[in-house]
């Protein structure tokens, strides 16, 4: 696979998108094939089937492109499938196809929940991305998946290279190294992940947000592959999942903590003037402070933060989490009654709002606009409001 981003082809694609190709004198033709079967052929000569064994697997493919290929692949396996939501249906009539966000996940605890499994999986809409719900209806941390699917890898092919974003546990680097292999840390986003594993071989790679590269699928994302590697771990080590992940999970973590703010490059110097540790600018701003660390990263696309931290305990991930809190959202002035700034929303682009107190104001995350507030009564006029 290679990648495509903004620095690598995409802005390329823009201009012939803008300008138009020119025709040629002799068209292309269309051959139709059914490639499915090779598809299955190639994701079981990765792993192997025969290994398997007769676990019991509940799938949501979030009437995605997962419905395709599923059923076929557990035709071949000796895993037993309880299929849900497997018919694409780009409406997606039953729930949005994010696995990422909880709500998400509802109908699949539900099902495993009255049927009884050994693994719950939800793939995203183009089951590039799949998310792994234990025995016990817990989700899997990507960066618990990253880790687990590393070790069966260097098991085989020690001292082999492995990929990992900056936001993965540092269980993850522990564990690569620990059976022998190499770590390589890279900054977030597939066209990263895949640029640094062709430069450097890499046999896997994982992202904490769920998707998984392998090598041998030419360096691309498989939410299905994760998933045969992990049933295939599963059965091998013989323990329930909901035992296997805790020797992958020594650290507590805060998941991604999205923060509303109008100058990210100012937000993330105050933050790193708060903290002392070691820094490092890979993507945004990581702050390793021994026992816990802490990154920052601005959106592309909106004017927000995203915070991760990972600390021994989670009340130690709470106290890091609270200060940088307490830098990016600070403790309301009481200009509002209570609720009525949680209801409001900046009337020039429905951004987050949030009150100053000098002068009396409420400023909106979104275009920086400020709305004075009048005697406890805020004006949100446009033409009232200055720009910050």
């Amino acid at each position: 696979a290679a990648p495509v981003g903004g620095d690598s082809g995409l802005q390329e694609i823009k201009v012939w998108a803008e300008e138009g190709l020119a025709a040629v004198e002799t068209p292309g033709a269309v051959t139709p094939r059914d490639v499915l079967s090779g598809y299955v052929d190639h994701l079981l000569s990765i792993v192997d089937a025969g290994k398997i064994g007769e676990l019991r697997v509940i799938a949501d493919g979030g009437n995605g492109v997962a419905g395709v290929a599923v059923p076929s692949v557990f035709e071949r396996i000796p895993a037993k499938l309880t299929g849900l939501f497997l018919e694409p249906d780009g409406e997606f009539p039953n729930h949005h196809p994010d696995p990422l966000r909880p709500e998400n996940l509802a109908d699949l605890k539900a099902l495993m929940q009255a049927e009884g499994c050994d693994l719950g999986v939800a793939f995203d809409g183009d089951a590039d991305r799949a998310f792994f719900i234990d025995d016990k209806l817990n989700p899997l941390p990507g960066s618990t998946v990253t880790g687990i699917v590393a070790a069966w890898f260097l098991r085989t092919n020690p001292g082999e290279k492995i990929v990992h974003n900056l936001i993965c546990s540092k269980a993850v680097p522990e564990t690569v190294r620990t059976a022998g292999g190499e770590p390589i840390r890279t900054r977030v986003g597939h066209s990263y992940i895949k640029q640094v594993m062709k430069e450097t071989g890499a046999i896997f790679g994982g992202e904490h947000s769920g998707h998984y590269y392998f090598r041998d699928n030419y360096r691309a994302d498989s939410g299905i592959l994760a998933m045969l590697v992990l049933l295939q771990v599963l059965a091998e080590d013989g323990r329930a999942l909901s035992e296997l992940r805790a020797e992958y999970e020594p650290y507590a973590q805060s998941g991604e903590i999205n923060f509303d703010v109008v100058n990210k490059e100012a937000a993330i110097a105050e933050i790193a003037g708060a903290f002392a540790g070691e820094e490092d600018r890979l993507d945004g701003l990581t702050i390793d402070l021994g026992d816990r660390w802490l990154n920052v990263r601005p959106s592309n696309t909106e004017p927000v933060l995203r915070l991760n931290v990972e600390a021994p305990t989670p009340g130690d991930v709470d106290a890091v989490v609270d200060q940088v809190r307490s830098i990016l959202q600070p403790t309301r002035s009481g200009l509002l009654p209570d609720g009525l700034l949680e209801i409001m929303q900046c009337p020039s682009c429905a951004g987050t709002l949030s009150e100053l107190e000098d002068p009396p104001s409420l400023l909106c995350a979104g275009c920086g606009l400020r709305y004075p507030v009048d005697d406890g009564i805020p004006v949100m006029l446009i033409d009232e409001a200055t720009q910050t």
